[in-house]
């Protein structure tokens, strides 16, 4: 990715291509929850993507905001998942089979896939990028061990997906819930603790809201295990020019959005506490 303009005149074909806006046409609208919604749509460069990489997407007359991909195809089929929060989402939402959204990307660095004993930990829709990731770690790893915490029942997301790409492998689910509504009645990071002081794991994955990924590094340091976390901040540019998305000396587009245990200890002062706002004034999480 280019540091600086300058750099961007020289951009290779193939970069141009990624970064070039594609309109696709919407093939299926899959609501997930009440508030959840997973788009498909035909993108072949998409097709090309690794796991944890992001997309970004426009809203015709709102705006452009980035998207992790959920699932990912080499024939071209990928999705994104999106949770009604801001304005752009929630006009995302609202689109329909046969609509048309815009599409940069596939942007940043994403998970690096490893085998051994796997620990994938996702919050609420944090399971988005996890997806594509799990269905390359069932290849080579020899177990999975998958979380997922949300407030209540309502808000699980890819039941029936996770079951089905776990079948293919030596694996265990838990799921918690904050009222108890589903699963054990805890925080996810609860579960993750318990866990780690009765099986020993090669590797962790996460994704969900910055404090509970901030914990979860803060356990994986503890014991002594790498983790990978993808990160979430304002983007604008997705190729590491306007600094929106900045974190300590990282640009999360850019150098992330998947960040391992030494970047993360490198902006451990602000990782699970400050993003830069739409002014670039720090912001508390």
């Amino acid at each position: 990715m280019p540091p600086n303009l300058r750099e961007c005149s020289s951009l290779p074909s193939f970069f141009k291509s990624i970064n070039r806006m594609r309109i696709v046409e919407i093939v299926t609208a899959q609501k997930e929850n009440p508030t959840v919604k997973t788009f498909t749509f035909m993108d072949k460069i998409c097709g090309q993507a690794n796991p944890g990489q992001f997309v970004m997407v426009w809203i015709p007359g709102v705006d452009e905001i980035p998207m992790s991909l959920s699932a990912i195809n080499p024939k071209g089929l990928s999705s994104i998942t999106v949770n009604g929060v801001g304005e752009a989402s929630r006009a995302l939402i609202k689109k329909v089979k046969g609509d048309q959204i815009g599409i940069r990307g596939p942007f940043g660095n994403g998970f690096v896939p490893t085998g051994g004993n796997i620990m994938v930990v996702g919050g609420g829709t944090g399971l988005a990028p996890l997806m594509p990731l799990t269905e390359k770690l069932v290849k080579i790893a020899d177990k999975i061990t998958l979380m997922s915490g949300v407030k209540c029942r309502e808000n699980l997301v890819f039941l029936d997906r996770i079951a089905k790409i776990l079948s293919e492998i030596n694996s265990e689910t838990v799921f918690t819930t904050e009222d108890g509504s589903y699963g054990i009645e805890c925080l996810v990071v609860d579960q993750v603790e318990q866990k780690l002081r009765k099986e020993n794991f090669d590797m962790i994955y996460t994704c969900g809201p910055e404090q509970m990924m901030y914990n979860m590094f803060l356990i994986a340091e503890q014991h002594n295990l790498p983790l990978q976390a993808s990160l979430e901040r304002i983007m604008r540019c997705a190729i590491g020019l306007c600094g929106s998305c900045q974190i300590g000396k990282l640009r999360v587009c850019k150098d992330g959005p998947v960040l391992n245990s030494e970047q993360l200890r490198s902006v451990k002062e602000e990782f699970g506490s400050f993003q830069l706002d739409f002014t670039g004034k720090k912001i508390k999480l």
